[in-house]
């Protein structure tokens, strides 16, 4: 069983979270069954902020209590009394009472006050051994130099070798980016058994939100949503002055705290904020508990989008700039922004596959959503793909592009009006000022894309000229974007319809020689499998030969994201005891699967239970190597898949990724219009997934 983990920060402030963070990635790629806890928690009760920011995060299936050992009080009453022993007892309790329940656990220690550092650390030291865990302490390394870098772990060392700690590696935070090099070299040179990792500052860290500092504050949210909250504030300005020299005054990212009777203030910010000319503030803050006027408010209210946050105190405008300077940044579970920047910047610093292989010698057979999620988005990025997104001004895409960008999961282009979609980034408050954007109607690239269409077409009666107008739909301009390879795939569907989708790709990408029919699969991610289920969103009622395709492709599929398939060819009778057309169909289907696919494991024709339950599959098909094991399952028509997934989805609580299309040349993807952003992450990281295999595939053809 492989050994669990300890991260102990060793100062304050140690930036501990992000690695957190960073290290539940990571392990719910590895294990179905992930505990979180912490010996000691301040505060009330479930008030633990950590524990809140993974438990929202990873949805852990645990209650808050088994997630603690004591309270600080607790803690504190004990050590007085001199009752060390008891105290090291009632946290290994309740820990191995949590470790029962899971396959791993990520424990984090104590917060340090600033008069027990020294204490708090023998302490962490000491649970990590009780514990029997592997030992990970973070230094702080922001505003250090490399002496004091390398002094500070030195000495660390030396007393972690008083505690006989296992030590699986050793990270020091918010290092300056130019110490980094140097740093390593020494390091590396010092031949310890574990490796140092060195993580930049994160400037996203830096700053708080607008939601940080209305939870400091205790303020009254007077104007803005979950979205304008999330914005970080890069300055503070207390606004006492006119309305001119107020304005002189703005920059990107300003805190203006003002009094609440400053109509003159409020109405110049909400001004400056839709005029070009001037920066993006991140917010208001209005002092001494005066809410605008009626006329302010209802000015405000009457606004379909509030630009930004206005947070109401009820202290002066002099202490509340004094209190708004004390907030610290925190990550918060539903900032996924921020979330995404910290663990790019700390992915893109350490030796992932060195730390996944110390981490873990043993590992679950069993794949859950979250660790298909994780191996799709570590996939992808091994080898960046160029993915196009022809809905570039829909807000789901452009909040799922940040993601993406910040992860470094794909190289993005979104199509449109670049204007447009500038300002709608800007208005979400988004970081995506690099982001490539083309627009169709205007882009250099249309006569080109024109031609090459009409060339391809023009034996359906396209004319050049109706190729060029053609050329102006995001979706065809996109699709010829994937086909003269300026792109790797696409993925669209957010808002237009499938056809709309899909038609263009049947036109210009076609399908794989040897396959008579373009699919689709979903992953359907239950608690504890994946499974793969086609098709079930494109053809109504394909016939035999065309099912046999769709479960060819399906297996291939199956296999490019490691789900070894057994495929189950769906029907309303098992075995030979039905008759019908339905039935024969898919017999036929069978017949020429395994004719044309000796290699596949597959069954049919069979129905659903004996396909997936081994107490049925027994008493039905008791020979077969496939029937209650299997894991891809064919759907005879599209009536049959599409029911079954969203049956089995709603019921059962999977996570139904797709549909995934395939069969192309090269990888198109259709989203559902009512798709997530999370949604849209995964379908970009399947597309990149699809695009690099078909690299291969080139690359092997060509040699």
């Amino acid at each position: 069983m492989a050994q669990n983990i300890y991260i102990a920060g060793v100062e304050q402030r140690s930036g501990k979270s992000v690695i957190v963070l960073t290290l539940m990635e990571l392990l719910s790629g590895e294990t179905s069954k992930l505990g979180f806890f912490r010996p000691v928690v301040h505060g009330d009760v479930e008030d633990d902020r950590l524990i809140n920011l993974v438990l929202n995060r990873y949805h852990l299936d645990l209650p808050y209590e088994s997630m603690y050992g004591c309270k600080i009080e607790t803690a504190r009453e004990l050590l007085a009394s001199n009752r060390y022993d008891e105290l090291l007892k009632i946290i290994l309790i309740k820990y191995k009472n949590l470790e029962r329940q899971c396959e791993r656990v990520l424990c984090v220690g104590t917060s340090f006050s600033e008069a027990q550092v020294a204490i708090e650390a023998d302490f962490n030291a000491d649970v990590a051994n009780n514990l029997g865990c592997l030992l990970i302490p973070i230094l702080q390394g922001h505003g250090c130099s490399i002496d004091e870098i390398i002094d500070t772990a030195a000495s660390y060392r030396q007393s972690l070798k008083e505690h006989d700690c296992d030590i699986l590696a050793l990270f020091i935070n918010g290092v300056d980016k130019r110490y980094i090099d140097d740093l390593k070299d020494y390091f590396m040179h010092q031949g310890a058994k574990h490796p140092v990792y060195l993580v930049p500052m994160i400037a996203a860290l830096e700053k708080p939100t607008l939601s940080d500092i209305a939870s400091d504050l205790k303020a009254k949210v007077l104007s803005g949503d979950n979205e304008t909250l999330k914005r970080n504030v890069l300055n503070y300005k207390v606004a006492a002055m006119q309305v001119p020299h107020f304005l002189d005054h703005l920059e990107e990212g300003d805190l203006i705290i003002t009094p609440g009777d400053r109509s003159d203030i409020i109405l110049a910010s909400l001004m400056a904020h839709k005029s070009a000319k001037y920066p993006q503030i991140a917010g208001l803050v209005l002092t001494g508990k005066q809410e605008p006027e009626p006329q302010i408010t209802k000015l405000i209210s009457g606004i379909s989008k509030s630009p930004f946050t206005i947070l109401g105190v009820a202290s002066d405008t002099f202490t509340t700039a004094i209190d708004v300077t004390q907030v610290k940044a925190v990550l918060d579970p539903a900032n996924e922004r921020k979330i995404a920047a910290a663990l790019g910047v700390v992915e893109s610093s350490i030796d992932i596959p060195d730390l996944k292989q110390r981490m873990s010698s043993t590992y679950s057979n069993r794949v859950t959503p979250m660790m298909f999620e994780y191996e799709l988005i570590q996939r992808a990025k091994a080898q960046l793909q160029h993915i196009v997104l022809p809905e570039g001004k829909e807000d789901r895409i452009l909040r799922a592009t940040e993601i993406l960008v910040l992860r470094g999961v794909v190289k993005l282009t979104l199509l449109g009006n670049e204007e447009l979609i500038r300002k709608k980034i800007q208005a979400l408050g988004l970081q995506l000022e690099g982001v490539n954007i083309i627009d169709p109607i205007k882009s250099s690239l249309r006569k080109h894309y024109a031609e090459s269409f009409f060339q391809l077409r023009q034996h359906k009666g396209v004319t050049y000229e109706m190729a060029f107008d053609m050329l102006a739909d995001s979706s065809y301009f996109g699709t010829m974007m994937v086909h003269l390879e300026d792109a790797d795939g696409m993925v669209s569907g957010a808002v237009h319809t499938t056809q709309h989708t899909i038609r263009p790709a049947f036109q210009i990408i076609k399908t794989k020689p040897g396959t008579s029919i373009v699919s689709s699969v979903f992953f359907m991610c239950l608690e504890d499998r994946v499974l793969v289920y086609g098709d079930c969103a494109v053809n109504p009622d394909p016939n035999a030969q065309q099912v046999a395709d769709i479960a060819a492709s399906s297996a291939d599929t199956a296999t490019l994201f490691h789900i070894n398939p057994r495929i189950a060819m769906l029907s309303y009778s098992t075995g030979a005891s039905g008759m019908g057309k339905a039935v024969n169909k898919v017999r036929e289907a069978v017949r020429l699967s395994k004719q044309q696919r000796p290699d596949l494991k597959l069954e049919g024709p069979i129905q659903y239970d004996a396909a997936i339950d081994m107490g049925v599959a027994k008493t039905k098909l008791p020979e077969s190597e496939v029937a209650g094991l299997a894991n891809v399952f064919i759907f005879p028509d599209l009536n049959t898949g599409n029911n079954t997934y969203k049956a089995v989805q709603r019921t059962s609580g999977a996570v139904a990724i797709g549909p995934v299309l395939q069969g192309l040349n090269k990888p198109v993807n259709d989203l559902s219009r009512g798709c997530t952003v999370t949604d849209i992450v995964n379908t970009v990281a399947i597309t990149a997934v699809q695009a690099q295999m078909n690299g291969v595939v080139s690359e092997n053809s060509s040699t």
